[in-house]
This record gives C-alpha cells, sequence and structure tokens, in this order.
C-alpha cells in the first residue's frame, strides 16, 4: 500500500452561509492530496505528463460524516490500495485530530495525448512496483 499525509488550513473562503466548509471544498483537497501522493511516490503528475500520459478522473465520490471549520488544521490521509492495471483507485480520509470528517476515492484511467486509453506507463508501474513489492 502507498500512502501520503496532506495538511490543510481551512481558508475562511472555504466556507458556506452556514459557517462550514462548503461540499465542492472537499473535492480540491482530494486533488491537491492526490497531487502530493504522486510526489511521495517520486513520480510528479508533472514528470507523467512530460512522458504523455494523464490520469483523468472517471469518479469522485466522497461521504461527509462531520463538518470542517474556518481555521481548522485538517489532515487527509491518501492512499493506493491495489497495484493499478488499467484503472487506478485513490482512498482518501479527511481528518480534523482525531475526528475522522470525510471518507472518499478517485478512479483515474490512464490516456495518452490523444485521449486513447492506454496501460499505466512503465514510469509509473516502476514507481508503485517499489511500495509494493515492499509489502512482500
Amino acid at each position: 500500500m502507498i500512502t501520503a499525509n496532506t495538511k490543510i488550513r481551512v481558508r475562511y473562503e472555504e466556507t458556506d452561509a452556514m459557517g462550514i466548509v462548503h461540499h465542492s471544498k472537499y473535492i480540491i483537497w482530494l486533488e491537491m492530496a492526490r497531487i502530493e501522493l504522486m510526489d511521495t511516490i517520486g513520480l510528479p503528475y508533472k514528470k507523467l505528463e512530460e512522458q504523455g500520459a494523464f490520469m483523468p478522473v472517471l469518479e469522485v465520490y466522497c461521504k461527509y460524516k462531520r463538518p470542517a471549520f474556518f481555521d481548522d488544521r485538517l489532515t487527509i490521509e491518501t492512499s493506493i490500495k491495489e497495484k493499478p492495471f488499467v484503472r487506478l483507485e485513490v482512498h482518501y480520509k479527511v481528518f480534523r485530530d482525531d475526528t475522522l470528517l470525510a471518507i472518499g476515492h478517485t478512479q483515474h484511467t490512464f490516456i495518452d495525448k490523444d485521449g486513447k486509453v492506454i496501460r499505466p506507463p512503465q514510469i509509473f508501474q516502476d514507481h508503485v512496483n517499489r511500495f509494493f513489492k515492499a509489502e512482500n
């Protein structure tokens, strides 16, 4: 399994008229956490894209359990639980201290610059394999 933690400080503009974080902001945070996860495995998104591979989002899911508020310090635990073959699924847990605020996942495929679906590129597989081999 591959994991990373991303720290978020809730900004005032992320809250709504009820004083809680607007639900759409969580999706942005998931993207931020996913980018940081890619950095953690040593393959920043930009490097992958320079190799001609892209990871569009096919599905996004977020279940809200408790609200977040202005100036909260949050941690997003991000993980890849299974080695991807055609699709990649990334899992997320959003915490304020020990309180679970939200869970979610995104599903991705790999495409080339022309939008054609491809298998995960070798550079991606090489970076991911290091983590999954370490578990065996």
